[in-house]
């Protein structure tokens, strides 16, 4: 059953506001799917019109399930950063929602990937009951891997797997997976709490 939820909620933390996606956002978004360094680890190059379409998309997301790929800007600018949040795999995954980010080359390396998706997780647990949540990428992607082990997500490489959607010859098809249960995400905060 679909359920429709007519308004995004909108998450913030230090220096972040996690809201629903502006007219506005498109072009910044187009232009960050365009430097490689942003899409070096991710199969697709979405022209402009594709990138307008992931937009929608995400869109739809949120009014069908009440929760999605926020997009992501700068609390003291308001500075479109990019997006953090949860997508539902377009095929066959032994998982359901999969927690994602994607900023800009200008925004790496200050935390902010971290920063947001610990707002997401904690929604995602605490108001969604996800009684998980995974991330994937592909193995050489290092700074994407630092952030899933600074939310406190582990990786088995028995459920490394081979991305379905692209060709078996694809040099990204591999791909790891990490796991962070809700009992775990409640203990390690508990324990960050009697520090």
């Amino acid at each position: 059953m679909m359920t429709v939820v007519s308004q995004t909620p909108i998450l913030t933390t230090h220096r972040l506001i996690l809201r629903p996606w502006r007219e506005s956002d498109r072009e910044p978004f187009a232009r960050m799917n365009r430097d490689p360094r942003v899409m070096e680890f991710l199969a697709m190059r979405p022209s402009r019109e594709e990138s307008d379409a992931l937009v929608d998309k995400i869109e739809t997301h949120f009014r069908e399930h009440g929760f999605g790929l926020w997009a992501a800007e700068l609390r003291r600018d308001g500075a479109f950063v990019g997006f953090v949040g949860f997508d539902t795999p377009s095929y066959n995954a032994p998982y359901s929602e999969e927690i994602g980010w994607r900023l800009g080359v200008e925004h790496w390396g200050q935390g902010l990937a971290t920063e947001g998706a610990q707002a997401a997780v904690g929604y995602g647990f605490q108001t969604l009951g996800f009684p998980e949540i995974v991330a994937t990428t592909v193995p050489a992607n290092t700074r994407s891997r630092r952030v899933m082990e600074k939310l406190g997500m582990t990786h088995d490489s028995a459920d490394d797997f081979e991305h379905p959607l692209l060709p078996e010859e694809h040099p990204l098809r591999r791909h790891v997976l990490y796991r962070l249960g809700r009992l775990e995400w409640q203990r390690r905060r508990h324990m960050v709490t009697l520090e």
